[in-house]
């Protein structure tokens, strides 16, 4: 169990879900030399066994540093530490389209620190449009979410979210994460439909980010479900071109 004990213990003073935690260790044990370039991580049972979690757990913690190219899979071999590529130089984030994580937990996962330029948190009735969206009746309560993103202090995306009413109690519990106020309620979305589209910036959006008009950018369009089929979230996400690279995974492991 030599390769565990390079990577630490699993502190419960620690915020955040159990697989962040682990991938957080394990993130700081490769980024210190603790575990060296080429060599290979503990098995899955291995860590299921040291720090007491579910495989659930370890995989969504393995996934996302593979999606960052800290770790890449070896089919019949194992997961090893990878080479960094030229492109890590940059400070580009690769959003993974395999995985249910907000914003806050990406950045968070990377060791970076979300924040929120709020332009508007408001509760108000329910317009036609977001009752056919969201399969609310005419007069519904609904919340609106339209902020500037930001890790450690620098301009990410822009994201406008709507939620039924029922998911939330006010529009001010939400913080740094629409997610995690989700999660207290009880309302944390386990699938979505996602649609990318490559566009421009527009002059208004691009004076918001403090980039240029053009500049190229990633336009998401979410669609959150609970486990019962309601829809929860309806997101529309301008992520800058120049800071992001989408990816998805395929396959079995």
């Amino acid at each position: 169990m030599a390769a565990v004990d390079k990577i630490g213990p699993l502190r419960d003073s620690e915020t955040g879900p159990r697989y962040m935690r682990l991938q957080r260790l394990i993130r700081d044990a490769i980024e210190k030399h603790r575990i060296a370039v080429g060599a290979a991580l503990p098995t899955e049972r291995e860590l299921v066994e040291e720090y007491g979690v579910s495989r659930v757990t370890v995989r969504k913690a393995v996934d996302g540093l593979v999606d960052e190219g800290m770790l890449e899979r070896r089919q019949g071999a194992g997961t090893f530490v990878a080479a960094p590529r030229a492109s890590d130089q940059g400070q580009r984030v690769e959003k993974s389209f395999s995985i249910m994580t907000s914003f806050s937990e990406d950045m968070a996962a990377r060791g970076r620190k979300p924040t929120n330029v709020w332009i508007d948190r408001s509760e108000g009735v329910v317009t036609p449009d977001e009752a056919m969206l969201l399969g609310l009746s005419p007069g519904s309560r609904i919340l609106r979410f339209n902020r500037i993103r930001c890790a450690d202090g620098e301009t990410m995306a822009i994201e406008h979210a709507v939620v039924p009413g029922w998911a939330l109690p006010s529009p001010e519990v939400v913080g740094d994460s629409l997610y995690a106020a989700l999660d207290a309620e009880g309302h944390r979305p386990v699938r979505a439909l996602q649609r990318l589209r490559s566009v421009g910036f527009s002059p208004e959006h691009a004076a918001m980010l403090g980039i240029s008009a053009g500049d190229p950018c990633l336009a998401i369009e979410r669609r959150a479900f609970l486990p019962d089929g309601r829809l929860v979230e309806a997101t529309n996400c301008y992520y800058r071109g120049d800071a992001y690279d989408l990816v998805v995974e395929q396959g079995d492991y």
